[in-house]
């Protein structure tokens, strides 16, 4: 009698071994979940990620397609935890520890295979204290540390000759920090239109992070639950709007981001109201810009010997115990 459920799994190559005009996968391999029943019974808290297991090798799956315990896939900037699955041969087997949970599974050619489900432990996420100004973040531990604002930590980009520039089609697009946001129209290496969307105001800037707290949370978009921090200037009295009969503003928001200093997007929020992002390595030395990192976590299956059908796998999933 034929098993109750089968997943095809697919292998990928590793993505070193992938040529960028063709991508070939190893040949596909049908492993069977036995009793799957005992599996959802005494394996409820980890069902998610058995779910995941066959989410990852059902179908064509490229080696650069990561998925998370939720199912989905997986974005640079997820905070999820990212899943891979490690298959050893019997000379060279995975050692579990103590307490890791082991499926039984075997696929249609008879190989048995011994997987075991990586511990997963709850995030310990540190609650913070904010002030009335998060500039004046003091951490608790042995003994006070009082980090530098993000003011301080974005000074090194008020260089006098320092701009930054964004090239999206027709319109260039400049930053020059504590100074002004332009758009400019350039031909023969020269500017032959402009816009001044927003000079610098110190003042405006002080009130919104005095109202809002100078540390703020925008929705990551590439991610159903990430968020990234930013710090954000006000760039006011540009060029008249025409449509508005107002100056136009911008409003600057600083991220972290390993990588130099770049404007990484430019929206137009509202009519002549636009929202630039600047990405910057300067910023992440303060604790809370830095981005959280995903854990890796990796199901271990072990080649077995002897076939399926002299295997019994009708008491469902066990627990690795310690030696007696």
């Amino acid at each position: 009698m034929d098993p109750p459920y089968k997943t095809s799994i697919r292998l990928p190559r590793s993505a070193k071994s992938l040529p960028r005009k063709r991508r070939e996968h190893s040949p596909a391999i049908e492993v069977v979940a036995c009793s799957l029943m005992a599996l959802a019974r005494s394996l409820f808290g980890s069902i998610l990620l058995l779910h995941l297991l066959g989410a990852v090798f059902l179908g064509s799956v490229l080696a650069d397609q990561i998925y998370t315990g939720s199912g989905g896939r997986f974005g640079r900037s997820s905070r999820e935890p990212k899943y891979k699955v490690e298959f050893h041969p019997e000379n060279s087997p995975f050692y579990p520890v103590v307490g890791q949970e082991e499926v039984a599974m075997s696929n249609k050619e008879g190989k048995n295979y011994n997987c075991y489900l990586p511990i997963v432990e709850e995030t310990k996420v540190l609650k913070t204290v904010t002030h009335e100004n998060s500039s004046s973040l003091i951490m608790e531990s042995e003994q006070k540390i009082k980090f530098k604002t993000p003011d301080e930590l974005i000074e090194g980009l008020k260089d006098a000759d320092r701009c930054f520039y964004r090239f999206e089609g027709w319109w260039t697009y400049e930053f020059c920090s504590h100074k002004h946001v332009k758009q400019l129209h350039i031909e023969d290496e020269k500017a032959v239109q402009e816009f001044v969307l927003g000079k610098f105001d110190a003042d405006a800037t002080s009130v919104f992070n005095e109202n809002h707290s100078d540390t703020f949370t925008v929705k990551d978009p590439r991610s159903k639950d990430a968020s990234q921090r930013y710090h954000a200037h006000q760039y006011t009295n540009g060029t008249m709007c025409d449509l508005t009969n107002q100056p136009r503003e911008t409003e600057v928001r600083f991220v972290c981001s390993e990588q130099s200093a770049v404007i990484s997007s430019i929206k137009e929020a509202a009519t002549c109201k636009y929202v630039v992002t600047i990405q910057c390595s300067l910023l992440c030395k303060h604790p809370m810009f830095q981005q959280e990192r995903p854990m890796w976590h990796t199901i271990h299956c072990n080649e077995m010997g002897g076939d399926s059908k002299d295997s019994s796998v009708e008491d469902g999933p066990k627990v690795t115990k310690a030696p007696t």
